[in-house]
């Protein structure tokens, strides 16, 4: 049976789109446009998608393949790799400072039973992995009593109405404090730390949630859907903004521990990330994923460290305690 010519056809129209919509993502970290930002979550699925359609083209030999390439050409050249290819057994170091950031989703308010049992679980992985610092997102003091290997705490001190972080160390906290990010539930807080004679900033960071659940998609109209998303990016923006300024303002060395609720194609991404070293850029392995969004696995949790800082290496787990999974790296800290 031969191939009916509207396929061709339909096919070319379909390339043609999956190539636009690629270039329209290279500018999406360069521009603070929210409906433009949704492009961001999409470039793993962009690419993979236009590197099927070039070799089904070449099957074809027709000259639209070229503008599939010239669109793969650009995007990486404009928004880089998202899989990277370290040494995953690099050995440990032990005179590193190991940095941890984990979401751990209020170990799962809304049981008890589970709520402790989660608890429980990811305070011995953190026993396991030992980090000197580590970084909770939408936490619970519940867990403080399991880890008392670390003495020096700051966390929020929000009512209800925002979503609690903690920053645990082995080390001297000497100041805290916190960002008020307006009109959200979400927050940044900070701890000066001295370790061995040397003062670093920490950031615990928790930008503004996408609040998209996928049991929910199939009863919300695609047009609420898509506007709370353009609010929610519209959000990321200032509160991306103010997270830079407040820490360009920083006497010390800065260390992000973030969730970003978005990924490194994105506007916030750039904006927070600045000439700051991503750990999993420098040292991570495989695609880094850290949650799913509508089953698609993304990296939106990221440990950023000043570029006076080198990174020994960076650790993605796998442990699935939460809906996020937690990221550690080991950093050689110069005086």
């Amino acid at each position: 049976m031969g191939i009916s010519p509207f396929f061709p056809k339909a096919f070319k129209s379909f390339t043609w789109v999956l190539a636009l919509l690629l270039l329209l993502a290279c500018i999406v970290p360069y521009v603070r446009i929210p409906a433009f930002a949704f492009l961001s979550l999409t470039v793993p699925l962009l690419v993979i998608l236009n590197v099927i359609s070039f070799l089904l083209w070449l099957l074809f030999k027709r000259n639209v393949l070229w503008h599939v390439l010239v669109a793969l050409v650009l995007g990486y050249a404009s928004l880089g790799s998202f899989v990277r290819f370290h040494n995953a057994d690099a050995p440990q170091m032990p005179d590193g400072l190991k940095v941890m950031s984990y979401n751990v989703q209020g170990f799962f308010n809304q049981d008890d039973d589970r709520r402790l049992h989660v608890c429980q679980e990811i305070s011995l992985f953190v026993t396991e992995q030992d980090p000197d610092i580590i970084c909770f997102q939408e936490y619970s003091r519940i867990i403080k009593k399991r880890l008392s290997v670390y003495p020096f705490v700051s966390h929020t001190d929000y009512s209800r109405e925002k979503s609690d972080q903690g920053i645990y160390s082995k080390y001297p906290i000497i100041a805290e404090g916190s960002l008020g990010f307006p009109n959200t539930g979400n927050s940044a807080i900070y701890a000066d730390i001295l370790f061995k004679g040397d003062t670093l900033r920490v950031y615990n960071v928790h930008l503004e949630s996408l609040k998209v659940r996928p049991g929910n998609l199939k009863r919300e109209q695609s047009t609420k859907l898509f506007g709370r998303l353009e609010d929610s990016f519209a959000k990321q923006y200032i509160q991306a903004e103010l997270l830079r300024e407040h820490a360009e303002r920083s006497p010390y060395p800065n260390i992000f521990c973030t969730d970003l609720n978005n990924n490194q194609f994105s506007y916030t991404y750039k904006t927070i990330k600045g000439r700051m070293t991503d750990t999993f850029s420098e040292k991570g392995y495989g695609y880094g994923r850290t949650i799913d969004f509508w089953r698609f696995p993304l990296r939106i949790d990221f440990i950023l460290v000043d570029p006076s800082i080198q990174v020994q290496e960076h650790r993605n787990y796998t442990i699935g305690l939460s809906d996020h999974e937690p990221i550690m790296a080991t950093l050689d800290i110069a005086k």
